[in-house]
């Protein structure tokens, strides 16, 4: 039993034989099949979670899919199937700590679903990167230590397509049967380097972001990628052409990227920037099979951005007038952070962004008494006692 915990190597030096198989599961996808669930769910306190989205395949993001891991048991909930009643499974689930992988995503879609928040949560990807995994997806992850090689096409799978094949359950399955014992190699390690704190820090902080959502579309959401070299025509055939995919994506029910990409979007601006022609900067665009379907409407989007004055497009948000830029010495201190972030970073064998990023950076150096405020405890904590600090 002992050799589960050992790595895939060494189990495989040892010719300790590697199974492979889903466990078994209950899929919930009729009116009334909860049951069993909030039954189990009321027997425990702590569950396996995770989630199937279909932000690859469709214009808004639904949850499709909901898979836990209750004792031993694995259930299964199709979200999208008509009659499910799923009030009473979320409130318990509010209640319960969560062991998740990668939790942000899950959040957020969850919080904009319902308004869920978790009670505590656990998240396995938090705690890798805290031990300075170089490979922190949960595929790599159990291959690493359960020798489990999961399929990785789930991960763009069509999860709102009905029925859900047998293969995308499985691999649904496999999504929770592993992360508690996963959570205990994890844990005892954490617990070696007496990180064990820092996570649970780490996942706090993930709940209350988590807890915001997804941001809101804004005005500005066209400004994309080089938008800021462009100053003329480019700019308002931008604004038309970035809205115009917008419109195509709602009507076919499809993700923008899908109808085509940012880098076809900026190279008919910035030909249009240059003083291109309507007809010559039309001839560098495909659309690929839709092409014939929807290049009139572009067309007819190109014209438009190159009739409009870009003085009347929504302008920029003002710089906010509590924003002043740092002073010198301010970015010599911020240089200095930095160095000390680094250093303690690499001694302790992790990347040293999760320590501080670069805007925490410029927050410190503006304002070193603010540290405690700008970090959680454990970074802070690292940074207290260095130099840059000491003399800042």
């Amino acid at each position: 039993m002992i050799s589960r915990f050992l790595p895939l190597p060494v189990r495989r030096l040892l010719g300790v034989k590697v199974i492979n198989r889903p466990p078994a599961y209950l899929l919930l996808d009729q009116p009334g099949s909860l049951a069993p669930l909030l039954a189990a769910l009321d027997r425990v306190d702590k569950v396996s979670l995770d989630t199937e989205a279909d932000n690859m395949y469709h214009y808004k993001t639904r949850v499709c899919l909901m898979q836990f891991l209750v004792g031993r048991e694995v259930f299964l909930v199709d979200v999208l199937a008509p009659g499910l009643q799923l009030e009473p499974l979320l409130t318990r689930l509010a209640t319960k700590h969560l062991l998740m992988h990668g939790s942000d995503f899950d959040l957020r879609l969850l919080h904009d679903l319902c308004g869920f928040r978790p009670k505590s949560i656990f998240d396995t990807m938090l705690a890798a990167q805290l031990l300075g995994r170089e490979r922190i997806g949960l595929a790599s992850l159990l291959e690493y230590h359960f020798g489990v090689a999961v399929d990785k096409s789930g991960q763009k799978a069509n999860w709102s397509a009905r029925p859900i094949t047998p293969k995308l359950l499985n691999y649904a399955a496999l999504d929770v049967w592993h992360l508690p014992a996963l959570r205990d190699i994890l844990t005892r390690e954490l617990t070696k380097l007496g990180r064990l704190g820092w996570l649970d820090q780490q996942c706090r902080a993930q709940i209350e972001s988590g807890s915001t959502g997804f941001a809101p579309a804004t005005e500005n959401d066209w400004r994309i990628g080089r938008s800021e070299r462009l100053r003329g025509p480019g700019l308002s055939v931008l604004h038309a052409i970035w809205h115009w995919r917008e419109q195509q994506a709602q009507r076919l029910d499809t993700p923008p990227f899908k109808v085509c990409g940012n880098t076809l979007l900026l190279q008919i601006a910035e030909a249009a920037e240059a003083g291109d022609s309507e007809e010559s900067i039309l001839t560098r665009v495909n659309l690929g099979r839709r092409h014939d379907r929807i290049f009139a409407s572009l067309a007819t989007a190109v014209k438009a951005g190159l009739a409009r004055d870009p003085k009347t497009l929504p302008r920029r948000p003002g710089r906010d007038p509590n924003h002043v830029s740092l002073t010198q010495a301010e970015i010599e201190l911020q240089d200095r952070i930095k160095a000390d972030r680094d250093r303690v970073a690499q001694k302790l064998g992790m990347e040293a962004t999760l320590i501080a990023n670069r805007s925490q950076l410029a927050q410190i150096a503006r304002d070193p008494h603010q540290l405690d405020k700008i970090l959680l405890k454990w970074q802070a904590d690292l940074l207290r006692g260095e130099p840059s600090l000491a003399q800042g």
